[in-house]
């Protein structure tokens, strides 16, 4: 039976961690802050939103909203990142996606200032991971699998690491940061040959193909690491399901996560973990900290 690597306990470690450095930042008179921009009302982005500022509440972050109805104009929405950018208070900033079909989404996501980007929206933050350079953050849920498999003790020097999928949010940039602590990495994605051969030969398999059931028994062995990234509504269980067959994988390998209650678990730990950064290296540049 795998190991289970649950999200929970390394969410509770970070938030704990964080809630020291946010207080040594306020007694400094620098209160760590997060503005949430959000058009509309999607289900799936106010739910976010809500265990964000529960996160925020938890670690000492404040939040500040700015809410756009769904068919505002593109000006309302670059002239709210104006004031985002313009407000010194404000240290982060989060903006839901996607943006309604009628706005211009990378237009706005180049709008935000990359010092307070902290989910990656920005090409500044992007090459950031990729040069392995101080600017912008990562996306929050590519650096809550690094933070998972730090949290259990997984030793990435040196390891043989596989990860299956090629976007910007989680593919490209988890493999960049695995590669800047040491690992040797392979990215496939679901139209890779013989992409089972390539799953089994890894040490730990990160998978991020945004299809559910792309991971099966054949595509993993004895001693390995699983983290599923994936979040796919199966209708005929009626449950969210990961990218990997946690049915069939999980009795093969040493550890998995699950889903729900791994990855996604931590990133709104990290989210908070970025705008304490964010806010940190504010206050050493203003000589506050």
């Amino acid at each position: 039976m795998a190991r289970i690597l649950k999200g929970l306990p390394v969410a509770q470690a970070l938030t704990k961690e964080l809630a020291a450095r946010a207080g040594a930042l306020t007694q400094s008179d620098v209160v760590p802050t997060l503005a949430i921009v959000r058009v509309g009302g999607r289900e799936d982005d106010l739910s976010y939103e809500r265990g964000a500022v529960k996160r925020c509440e938890a670690v000492g972050i404040a939040t500040k909203k700015f809410v756009l109805a769904s068919d505002c104009a593109q000006r309302d929405l670059i002239d709210v990142i104006g004031q985002v950018n313009a407000d010194e208070g404000i240290h982060g900033c989060l903006m839901f996606r996607p943006l309604p079909a009628h706005l211009d989404e990378p237009a706005a996501c180049a709008a935000i200032s990359a010092d307070k980007d902290v989910d990656c929206l920005t090409q500044g933050s992007l090459y950031g991971v990729f040069a392995q350079r101080e600017m912008g953050f990562p996306p929050c849920t590519a650096e809550a699998c690094i933070e998972l498999l730090d949290h259990y003790g997984y030793e990435l020097e040196g390891a043989d690491v596989c990860v299956v999928g090629r976007s910007l949010v989680i593919g490209k940039p988890v493999s960049m940061m695995l590669q800047a602590r040491n690992a040797t990495v392979t990215m496939c994605h679901t139209r890779t040959r013989d992409l089972a051969a390539k799953c089994r030969a890894a040490d730990i398999l990160v998978v991020a193909a945004g299809h559910a059931g792309t991971i099966g028994a054949d595509a993993v062995r004895e001693g390995q690491v699983v983290v599923d990234v994936g979040i796919n509504w199966d209708a005929a269980a009626g449950r969210l399901v990961g990218d990997v067959a946690f049915d069939e994988v999980e009795p093969l390998v040493a550890a998995i996560t699950p889903v729900p209650g791994g990855v996604g678990s931590v990133t709104t730990a990290v989210l908070a973990k970025h705008v304490v950064q964010a806010a940190e290296r504010k206050a050493l540049h203003c000589g506050k900290c």
